[in-house]
C-alpha cells in the first residue's frame, strides 16, 4: 500500500514542477506585436485584419487568378511592402525569420502558411508601400478573356 501512495506523491510533485515552470506558467506565454505597416493606416481596422485576412487574401487570390483582377488593396504583395521588416542589415528579413511580419503571429497561433512557397515574403524592389492602390476599385483586364471562344481552355 505504500508503493501506490509514493508513486502518487512523486507524479503531483513532478505536474507541479512542470507546472511552475516559467514554460508553462498561466500568463507568461507574450502576445505577438507584429510590426507596424509603414502607411499612415492599413487598407482596414486592424482587428478586421486580425479576423479578416485569411479570407481577404483567399477572395484576392480567387479574383486574381480565375478573373485576372489586380490591384486591389487585399494583395499579399501589397501587404509584403507595406509591412515589411528590417533585419539589421537593413535589408527585409523573410518568412524564414521570426521577425518577420506575418510569421509573428502565425507561429504564436501554429499556423503554418505556404504562401511563400511561390511569393515573394520581402518586398519589390521597385515597388513601395506609398506606390499601392489608394482606394480605387480593381482593374479587370482579363474581364473577357474565359468568354472568348478562341481563348478556352482545351481540357477542363
Amino acid at each position: 500500500m505504500k508503493l501506490p501512495a509514493v508513486i502518487s506523491f512523486l507524479l503531483t510533485v513532478v505536474v507541479l514542477a512542470v507546472l511552475a515552470s516559467p514554460t508553462y506558467a498561466a500568463g507568461r506565454v507574450s502576445i505577438p506585436e507584429p510590426a507596424k505597416g509603414k502607411g499612415d493606416q492599413c487598407v482596414a481596422d486592424s482587428d478586421y485584419m486580425r479576423k479578416n485576412h485569411p479570407s481577404l487574401l483567399k477572395h484576392q487570390r480567387d479574383d486574381t487568378l480565375r478573373q485576372g483582377i489586380r490591384g486591389n488593396e487585399f494583395s499579399l504583395k501589397g501587404c509584403v511592402a507595406c509591412h515589411a521588416v528590417e533585419g539589421k542589415d537593413a535589408k527585409p528579413v523573410t518568412y524564414e525569420d521570426p521577425k518577420h511580419f506575418c510569421r509573428t503571429c502565425h507561429t504564436y497561433v501554429a499556423v503554418t502558411l505556404d504562401c511563400f512557397e511561390c511569393h515573394a515574403s520581402t518586398p519589390d524592389k521597385k515597388r513601395k508601400a506609398d506606390d499601392l492602390p489608394k482606394n480605387h476599385p480593381p482593374t479587370n483586364a482579363l474581364s473577357g478573356w474565359r468568354n472568348s471562344p478562341s481563348q478556352t481552355c482545351q481540357g477542363g
